[in-house]
Order: structure tokens, then C-alpha cells, then sequence
């Protein structure tokens, strides 16, 4: 190999665009003798990341925001110019629908598990039985100590199903898009399981743990979420901006990665080979398992799930919206016969994405138990959806446009088990691929701030190896 070491990231969504970027910043600061090259196997960066502008309207065909409280999203976009791009979600009520009937959601809960008495005891969520059962969390001893065991499993002992179904699963479900009775609880909230074992129940750990909140205005809520005003890929093409020229190579997918003496060999699928000092792969978990599928230890990944989902985007003029209400959206339990999974008003939650004197309304659909819809055609997916929104509002009037993504086998699933599979696969990874790391929302975290830090985490791991 020439002097100056070659680094390869492979994938180009937002994992592998943060970490060619950490890559040079750090190159640059420490004056390294290495060269980052960037590989993504489509002819688009951005992975899920994708805004359509239309019309006037900004939609967003991916995520369309983060935590703000995750700061990493918003250092990156501050660091690459967008920092006065950044837009908190505009506040108000948001509703769970329940047994086709949209009910507020109460008040001083925190992903659904509720931290404050007089709120949850008036919601109509719950039958009295199902207050009784979720109260036993105060009084019921801990759980015995497990290396892992499943969200739904951990809540209903906890809660009781009714707090659980009516409530934590719309929510979590929402995130995941997976059923909370296989997702694993250590590598989605393993939090909750440290505030059990701690406080001998969850209620009274949340209260003693979370940080006090400050007095608001009345009708007005923190912003719990931020995005840019000009979507979400703008973040992608500030990025992409601020990499060395010659970085980025689309259209080149690695077919597999092989290990010399002193060096990796990147197959390449137009015949070319590349070599790599060392690697980085920000690709979903199937993929990497492919490229490195002559290692046994890659198999796990050949079980895990991943499911699909739609997202359904609608425009309206304001006046065929005859019933609105007053909120930023509902989820929807899974008692309800609705085939979305959730609503977002967006001309409401994100009023800059909206011209004046119009509605933009998000739904989803792909219940891990209706994976069909999302082969449906355009016209019968939305058909669904609005025969859905017209349970609960009156929508006289056909949408303007609608805009339609389907993300086939996009959603990894954390199944239980799943930290502990990781930790064995990147043990392997460190005895027979030193150099080579996993980053991205297959692995360690799905939202855009987790997918970020996994990104600078394997910087860090990268020029370690190399020093």
C-alpha cells in the first residue's frame, strides 16, 4: 500500500456521511497520512433521509426530525453552517385513538409510563381495573435480574396491558415499527429495566431521575423535537458540501471484503478492487453480512428482522378539512380498527413545511402484522388512509397530491437478545477483522442523532487501530 493509508466507509446515509466527515476533520487536525473514501451502492446519499419540495409544501419522505435532547444532530448541522436552520416542533396536544375514539394524551407521562397520579387517574384510556393494575407498580417488588427479556413482557408486569397497549406500545411501536413482545428491552430502553432494579419500581424511579421541568406558559409545551427548515436532506447536502473533493463514489457497491496480510481488499461490483487500511461499515445489517459473509460469526444477521412501513404523505386546501382538531397528531392502539399506525399534522407540528391556507397530514401504515399494505398500489394505500382519517375527522374533499415512500425491509428489529448477539459479533470482529467497524441504525440505536454517534464512535475506534 502507498504511504498515505486508505480509509473506506461504506454506505452513504447519514452514519457514513457523519463518519467521512469526522474522518477528515480529525485528519486534518492531527495532520494524519490517511485518505477517506466514501462508498454507497445507490446513485443518492442519505439512506432514509429524503425531502420532497412541492408545491410550497417540505415533506419529508423519511424521518422528519430528531431529539433534540440527543445533541449530536444538532452540533453536526450547527458545525456544517445549519445552525440557524434549526426549528423546534410547534407544540400542542397529541392523542392516542383507542377503540376509535381519540383520547388526550395524559400529561406528565414519559414514553407512555406515567410519572404523574391525578393526569393518568382521568383518562379515559383506562378502565378502573386497569388503574388498579398499572398502580401495583409502587408496591410490587423488583423483577429478578434478567440479561434480557422483551419490552411488552417487562411493561405488562410493571403496568398491567391496558397502560401497555392503550399507551407505551402506540408509542414505542411508533419508533420501532416492530411489536414491543419481541423487541428487546436492553437495547432499546434498557434505562427503565436500571430504574427498576434501582427505585423497585418504575413510577417512583422516574420521579426521583428525571430532570424538574421548568414553568411554561400555559398551552405551551417544550419542543421535545427539532428539524431544519428546508427538511431534512439539506442536512445530507451540507454534509456531502464539506467533504474533500473526490470523497464521495456513488454507484459502487462491495460485493464482499477480504482480508491481507496487511490490508483489506474492497470487491467492488464494477470488477475494480480497493484497498483499505481499514473500514467502515454503515450499511444495513444484511448487507454487511453479505460483504462479509465468509466469517461464521456474521450468520445472527441472517435471522434478524426487519419490517416495512409506508409513509403517507397528503395535501389538502384547508377548507376540505371540515372536522380539524386541535393537536399535532394521534398513534394508534393496537385495539383500534385502523390500519395506520399513526398521524402526524404536520401543517401543525412543523408550520414552515406548509403554505398558508393548507393541510399537510402524514400517516404511516405496515403493522408488523400487515406487512401486505405496503405493496399495495398508490391509489389503495391511500383509499386506506383516508377511510381511516374520516373516522375521526371530515375530510370532504380528494387530496391535492399525495405522496407516497415505501421503505421495504427498512426498520431493523432489536429482538430480545440482540446486545448481547452485537457484542459477540464485534468481539469476532476484533480478533479476526481488526480495523473493520459496524455503525448504523442496524446496530446500537435507529434514530438520526444514534445513527450519528455510531458514526464519530467508529471514527474514534478507526484512528485508534491506525496509531
Amino acid at each position: 500500500m502507498s504511504e498515505t493509508k486508505q480509509i473506506v466507509v461504506v454506505g452513504g446515509g447519514i452514519t457514513g456521511l457523519a463518519a467521512a466527515y469526522y474522518l477528515q476533520k480529525e485528519i486534518k487536525h492531527q495532520q494524519l497520512p490517511y485518505e477517506v473514501k466514501l462508498l454507497e451502492a445507490s446513485d443518492k446519499l442519505g439512506g432514509k433521509i429524503k425531502t420532497e419540495q412541492r408545491d410550497g409544501f417540505t415533506i419529508e419522505r423519511g424521518p422528519d426530525s430528531f431529539l433534540a435532547r440527543k445533541k449530536s444532530a444538532s452540533e453536526l448541522a450547527s458545525e456544517v453552517g445549519l445552525g440557524d436552520k434549526l426549528v423546534p416542533n410547534g407544540t400542542g396536544q397529541s392523542y392516542i385513538l383507542v377503540k376509535n375514539k381519540l383520547h388526550k394524551m395524559p400529561s406528565g407521562s414519559f414514553m407512555g409510563i406515567p410519572t404523574k397520579v391525578r393526569p393518568f387517574l382521568f383518562s379515559g384510556l383506562f378502565s378502573p381495573v386497569g388503574k388498579v393494575k398499572a398502580s401495583k407498580d409502587f408496591v410490587k417488588s423488583k423483577g429478578a435480574q434478567q440479561d434480557d427479556q422483551s419490552l411488552g413482557h417487562f411493561f405488562r408486569n410493571r403496568l398491567g396491558d391496558e397502560v401497555v397497549e392503550n399507551l407505551i406500545e402506540p408509542l414505542l411501536s411508533g419508533i420501532y415499527a416492530g411489536d414491543i413482545d419481541n423487541l428487546s428491552l436492553m437495547s432499546t430502553f434498557p434505562n427503565f429495566y436500571h430504574l427498576e432494579q434501582e427505585y423497585g419500581s418504575l413510577i417512583k424511579g422516574l420521579n426521583k431521575t428525571m430532570p424538574a421541568r421548568k414553568p411554561v406558559k400555559k398551552g405551551k409545551k417544550p419542543s421535545m423535537f427539532l428539524t431544519l427548515k428546508d427538511g431534512l436532506e439539506s442536512l445530507v447536502e451540507a454534509v456531502t458540501d464539506h467533504l474533500d473533493e473526490g470523497t464521495v463514489h456513488t454507484n459502487k457497491a462491495v460485493d464482499h471484503i477480504e482480508k491481507k496480510a496487511s490490508h483489506y481488499n474492497l470487491l467492488l461490483n464494477d470488477g475494480t478492487v480497493m484497498e483499505a487500511a481499514s473500514v467502515i461499515l454503515a450499511t444495513p445489517h444484511f448487507a454487511a453480512e453479505r460483504m462479509l459473509s465468509k466469517h461464521d460469526f456474521m450468520k445472527p444477521f441472517q435471522g434478524m428482522p426487519a419490517t416495512s412501513v409506508a409513509n403517507v404523505a397528503l395535501a389538502f386546501d384547508a377548507s376540505a378539512v371540515k372536522k380539524d382538531i386541535d393537536g399535532t397528531g394521534f398513534v394508534v392502539s393496537r385495539n383500534s380498527d385502523f390500519r395506520i399506525t399513526a398521524c402526524t399534522w404536520t401543517h401543525k407540528k412543523w408550520p414552515h413545511s406548509t403554505p398558508e391556507g393548507k393541510v399537510l397530514l402524514r400517516c404511516y401504515v405496515g403493522k408488523p402484522d400487515d406487512q401486505e399494505v405496503v405493496d399495495l398500489s398508490d391509489g389503495e394505500i391511500v383509499d386506506i388512509v383516508l377511510k381511516d382519517l374520516n373516522k375521526t375527522m371530515n375530510i370532504t374533499a380528494d387530496p391535492e397530491f399525495s405522496v407516497i415512500t415505501r421503505w421495504k425491509n427498512a426498520m431493523p428489529q432489536y429482538t430480545v437478545g440482540h446486545k448481547q448477539r452485537m457484542n459477540e459479533i464485534q468481539q469476532a470482529m476484533e480478533q479476526e477483522l481488526p480495523g473493520v467497524y459496524l455503525a448504523g441504525g442496524s446496530y446500537h440505536g435507529v434514530g438520526v442523532p444514534d445513527c450519528i454517534d455510531q458514526g464519530k464512535e467508529a471514527v474514534e475506534k478507526v484512528l485508534k487501530y491506525l496509531k
